[in-house]
């Protein structure tokens, strides 16, 4: 399976780096890392990511709660640019399932990222909406559901399962903790991984055997005794 990655990123510098690299196929952001890097107004930071990287797919999110203003938003992001993804929330922070927007966008041929997914029964929610021609992304949350002890590989495998009679429909594994999960999420068939910078570089580094590796860390070792002169 390729994996596509994509990279989890708000910061501008760091899209037009990474917008660079033939390894990175596309942007995901949301809010908490549009106010991190210090976004002040919705509308023209993304207008910027935009136009920064107008040729690969860029998942830019809704912040309402409430299913009318939910929509109003939707339809103005899916207006700013041909490459955008509306990324709505399976549910809002009420744990209301957000299914009428979903299908609503997805028959006016919205193409939508639906994020905070956790498990296939929410999965298996979406494919029941959506027709089979307009782009769905589904993203599901590896990473915090390992944090309080949840396996996500089962809910990706019995997701991924679901999603095969859709041609239009990707899994993406989100919420990424290491470099490894790139590796599981091909071993997997995910569609795509969407990644920190950080470990995006980490993953390009691919390929040093065992050997290289105990090398670097007794010589990271050494530098930093003797850097600090310890003596015993």
């Amino acid at each position: 399976m390729n994996t596509k990655i994509f990279c989890d990123i708000a910061e501008l510098n760091q899209i037009k780096k990474f917008n660079k690299k033939n390894i990175v196929k596309g942007f995901t952001t949301n809010p908490s890392l549009m106010r991190k890097a210090g976004a002040k107004d919705y509308k023209s930071y993304s207008k910027k990511i935009l136009k920064i990287c107008n040729s690969k797919p860029v998942s830019l999110e809704v912040f309402a709660d409430e299913y009318s203003e939910m929509k109003i938003q939707a339809m103005k992001i899916n207006t700013w640019g041909r490459n955008v993804y509306v990324k709505v929330p399976i549910a809002n922070s009420k744990g209301k399932f957000m299914g009428k927007i979903i299908k609503e966008l997805n028959d006016q041929n919205i193409k939508l990222n639906i994020t905070a997914v956790y498990n296939s029964k929410q999965a298996e929610k979406i494919l029941k909406l959506i027709n089979k021609k307009t782009k769905v992304i589904i993203s599901i949350f590896a990473g915090r559901a390992g944090d309080v002890g949840k396996d996500p590989v089962p809910e990706f495998e019995k997701s991924i399962k679901l999603a095969k009679k859709f041609k239009n429909v990707e899994i993406l594994w989100a919420s990424v903790r290491e470099p490894y999960n790139y590796l599981q999420a091909k071993q997997l068939g995910c569609h795509i991984i969407t990644v920190p910078p950080a470990i995006i570089e980490k993953i390009e580094n691919f390929g040093k055997s065992f050997d290289q590796l105990t090398k670097e860390t007794v010589k990271a070792f050494l530098v930093d005794s003797d850097k600090s002169k310890f003596k015993i």
